[in-house]
């Protein structure tokens, strides 16, 4: 089961730094037939940070002698995803006709607008561990029903403060700019700290942020984060402090409070319940989405929906609609 707390994991009697930081420590959910991702976001405690709406972790996995990751077509409407890799390599397909690798380093987002599909799997001579995060970023309206696109970002905006070293995904950070397009105010970036003392790291006191570990031995504010759990912080920060052991890296992310409520089910974000029928039927149907170029495997099946109708959830969980 998913799994939150308030992040008082000091001794009794020691007062947390902002006691409504949240710990999410997730829960494992399969991913195709050969991958397990441990998901941070939705959860009960928390659903979103600013607009990231989905945080999947996976890895590292050894996939040497197996499949890696195997996903058939399947659609999606309403979001971007976002991905990162620390190791491995995944073949990205699409129903706009890219065929692209992505590798450490890089970057794949991906827009839905109104409708596309798209396939993620190992290729067939990949390296042997696999490690990195999904993400998606729900879409505000406007965006959320305009065409769909696909960038590639080999090279991303990256520095070294004191003993922080700083790759930014997307956003604004320290007056840098990803070149990865954005709808909402939003921040994603890769932090590695050096040395041996604990760093600082800036953050903006009109955003919510979320800080993955995803290697390593981390503290964020006397927190400790096991790798794959992520320390939900609410607005009105400007800094926090990042305690580590060796081999630490960190995903910071960071986004303006989403007002809209939201309806998640399977691949679909939208506005209500009318919405993801009509995404379902057309999936099913063959329409909307067009075909992945190049991938003989069948696409995904539309899972059966819900008997009740799907409401909506605000950012802090209130049901609407």
């Amino acid at each position: 089961m998913e799994q939150a707390m308030p992040a008082q994991t000091r001794p009794p009697g020691v007062v947390p730094v902002d006691p409504e930081s949240v710990l999410l420590l997730g829960h494992d959910v399969p991913l195709g037939r050969y991958t397990t991702v441990r998901r941070l976001l939705p959860q009960r405690a928390r659903r979103m940070v600013g607009a990231w709406c989905f945080v999947d972790h996976f890895g590292p996995d050894d996939v040497g002698g197996r499949s890696g990751m195997q996903v058939p077509p399947h659609p999606h409407t309403g979001l971007q995803t976002v991905t990162w890799l620390l190791e491995g390599e995944i073949l990205h397909r699409d129903s706009l006709g890219n065929v692209q690798s992505i590798r450490p380093g890089q970057l794949n987002v991906m827009t839905s607008g109104h409708g596309i599909a798209h396939s993620e799997k190992s290729p067939p001579q990949r390296p042997t561990a696999m490690h990195g995060v999904q993400l998606w970023v729900a879409l505000p309206d406007g965006a959320r029903s305009g065409a769909p696109a696909f960038h590639h970002h080999p090279d991303l905006p990256n520095w070294r403060d004191g003993d922080l070293d700083v790759t930014l995904l997307v956003g604004d950070l320290a007056g840098v700019r990803s070149p990865a397009v954005v709808h909402t105010p939003l921040l994603g970036a890769q932090l590695t700290p050096g040395g041996s003392a604990p760093v600082r790291v800036p953050l903006r006191r009109d955003f919510e942020h979320g800080l993955l570990a995803m290697s390593g031995s981390v503290e964020v504010d006397g927190v400790r984060l096991a790798p794959g759990a992520l320390l939900y912080v609410p607005p009105g920060r400007d800094t926090v402090t990042v305690a580590h052991g060796r081999d630490a890296r960190l995903l910071l992310l960071g986004g303006a409070p989403f007002e809209d409520p939201l309806v998640m089910w399977w691949n679909f974000v939208g506005r209500s319940h009318e919405e993801i029928v009509a995404a379902s039927e057309d999936w099913a149907a063959g329409r909307r989405f067009g075909v992945v170029v190049d991938d003989p495997d069948p696409p995904l099946p539309v899972p059966t929906m819900p008997t009740v109708r799907l409401r909506a959830r605000d950012r802090h969980g209130q049901l609407h609609g």
